[in-house]
C-alpha cells in the first residue's frame, strides 16, 4: 500500500516541524484513495473523522452551496476534524480526478498521545494559526 512521501507531509503546516521519525510513523497511518471528477471527498455537515492531503488533482470548496475556493496538489483539509470530531464546515468536490492520502482520527490520536513532542508541535502549529486569524480580524475589522 502506498504511503505519502515525507516531502508531501512537510507541505502540511501542522506537520512541517515533525522530525523524520515522526513523519515515518505518521506516513504509515495514511491510506490512499482516488476520486473521479464530480465525486465528493467530504460533505458539509458530515461527521469529520479524517484529514486529507491531495497528492494530485484539483477540488472545489463550497460552503452553503457557494464556491469559496479551490485546492490542488499539496493542499490539505480536515485538520480540525482530527482534534474536535465536529461536523465538516465545507463540501469538497473533485473537479478533476484526484489522488489523496487520508488520515483517520482513530489512527492519528494514538500516535500523538504516545509522543508528547509531537503533541507539543501540533499545539504550536494550531496556536500559530489561531493567532494569524486573530491578527487578520484585528487589521480588517
Amino acid at each position: 500500500m502506498a504511503r505519502p512521501s515525507h516531502e508531501l507531509l512537510r507541505t502540511v503546516p501542522m506537520f512541517e516541524s515533525f522530525d523524520e521519525a515522526q513523519l515515518e510513523r505518521l506516513a504509515g497511518e495514511f491510506f490512499e484513495r482516488s476520486y473521479r471528477a464530480g465525486e465528493t471527498l467530504a460533505g458539509e455537515g458530515d461527521s469529520g473523522r479524517s484529514f486529507f492531503v491531495i497528492e494530485s488533482g484539483e477540488v472545489s470548496v463550497s460552503v452553503r452551496g457557494s464556491s469559496v475556493g479551490r485546492l490542488g496538489a499539496g493542499s490539505n483539509f480536515g485538520e480540525i476534524a482530527l482534534i474536535d470530531k465536529q461536523a465538516r464546515s465545507a463540501t469538497i468536490t473533485a473537479d478533476t480526478d484526484v489522488h489523496a492520502f487520508i488520515l483517520p482520527i482513530w489512527s492519528f490520536r494514538p500516535i500523538v498521545e504516545k509522543d508528547p513532542q509531537m503533541m507539543w508541535k501540533l499545539l504550536e502549529s494550531v496556536s500559530g494559526r489561531i493567532r494569524a486569524v486573530e491578527e487578520r480580524e484585528l487589521t480588517t475589522g
